[in-house]
């Protein structure tokens, strides 16, 4: 099993505090308390709360499991506790205002936690985390790029071999996810979206890729049932001549990566989807060019909106009607973080951001065509984690 280590931790944690210091100067104690976000810091994910003084002092406080954060985290200070009160014994100086991320936590939480610790004002510093979140250390690299690859040659060497008459959806969705659980993965899709299930990602078959979903992407899926829209369908089943589009949001030790690849089944498409497969292949090159240093995402957002054919407006990144208003996003310890290839983004990119990119259509009556792949920011361009985008090859 894998641990964060310690001089990794202890780098975020002076890295938070700098951007803490240079943003809100006025500071004195940080709460970090989301689990995504307690892992990050801390290298464990509990029910605990990770509390961060201006001088580094930093203590993370655990309901449960202490032995289990223990084992994981290797940062210095960690201590059980029964009830929030705990913390106030032995801190009994806190002061009025406390930064929080407030995007992770429910108002009923807070209330319990404020019980004890009767602060007066609460200031989100969730912006500030997305912020350091979406610069990668090496090792956070290292570590996409092994789930890059070995996803990449998931896509090439096995899904092909599931390909058969006859499946369902949900059944090569289950093989897959077997497939990644084999190979390291850690299962979970996690997003920052709020009211967001995910396993494995989208399956679909078709025109299954245009159902409307209440997921913010530009791909639909059925899913299992209204309950569960993951997965795939039971009853939409592989026929001759099917788009088969397959768009996993997969990850090892919590890290993940975002690829979109489309087949066709038995036959060759028409020529004017593949025509248009080509066209968000073009799109994505474009834009992975453009992935440097200092470059706004806005402004790769309007560069290859406007490079989209004019006969593809209308359904670019969606159904007709259902467009989302963006061409990428960033990836990581959760599959949509910052930053937003989008309108209104406008802070410049930075070196070792890790960015999916993908440019799609969709067809009425056929499926979704297009590409997506996660690279990194480089003073080059993007460079791919993931492999490269791919032709809408036929699987025999």
């Amino acid at each position: 099993m894998n641990y964060t280590p310690e001089n990794e931790l202890n780098k975020r944690l002076v890295r938070f505090t700098d951007l803490l210091n240079k943003n809100r100067p006025e500071w004195e104690l940080c709460v970090i308390t989301g689990g995504v976000n307690l892992f990050y810091f801390t290298g464990t994910m509990c029910d605990g709360v990770y509390l961060i003084r201006r001088n580094n002092a930093a203590t993370l406080w655990v309901r449960r499991s202490y032995e289990r954060a223990v084992i994981e985290s290797k940062i210095d200070d960690i201590r059980p506790m029964k009830s929030f009160r705990d913390i106030t014994k032995h801190m009994p100086d806190l002061p009025e205002t406390v930064y929080l991320d407030k995007a992770n936590i429910t108002l009923e939480w807070y209330e319990l936690f404020n019980k004890y610790m009767q602060f007066q004002e609460v200031i989100s510093v969730d912006n500030d985390i997305l912020s350091l979140r979406s610069v990668k250390s090496e090792y956070e690299l290292d570590i996409m790029k092994r789930a890059g690859a070995e996803t990449d040659r998931i896509y090439r060497e096995e899904l092909p071999g599931l390909l058969r008459p006859g499946i369902s959806e949900v059944e090569l969705g289950a093989e897959l996810f077997a497939i990644f659980l084999k190979n390291g993965f850690h299962g979970l899709s996690r997003f920052t979206m709020r009211n967001v299930d995910s396993v494995l990602g989208h399956v679909s078959f078709g025109e299954s890729s245009l159902y409307p979903s209440a997921f913010n992407g530009a791909s639909g899926i059925k899913g299992l049932s209204p309950a569960a829209a993951v997965l795939g369908n039971h009853d939409r089943f592989l026929q001759e001549g099917d788009l088969i589009y397959i768009d996993l949001a997969v990850g090892i030790d919590g890290y993940h990566i975002d690829k979109t690849t489309v087949f066709s089944y038995k036959i060759p498409q028409p020529d004017h989807v593949r025509a248009t497969h080509e066209h968000c292949l073009e799109l994505e090159r474009k834009a992975v060019s453009m992935l440097k240093p200092g470059v706004l995402p806005a402004e790769i957002y309007e560069t290859i909106f406007s490079s989209v054919n004019p006969e593809y407006k209308s359904t670019f990144m969606g159904a007709k009607g259902r467009i989302v208003p963006f061409i990428g996003h960033g990836v990581g310890l959760n599959v949509d973080e910052m930053p937003v290839l989008a309108k209104g983004f406008t802070s410049p990119l930075e070196n070792n951001m890790t960015i999916a990119v993908e440019p799609k259509i969709s067809l009425p009556d056929i499926g979704m065509v297009g590409s997506e792949n996660t690279y990194c920011v480089t003073p080059t361009g993007g460079v791919s984690l993931t492999g490269v985008p791919g032709n809408l090859d036929v699987i025999i």
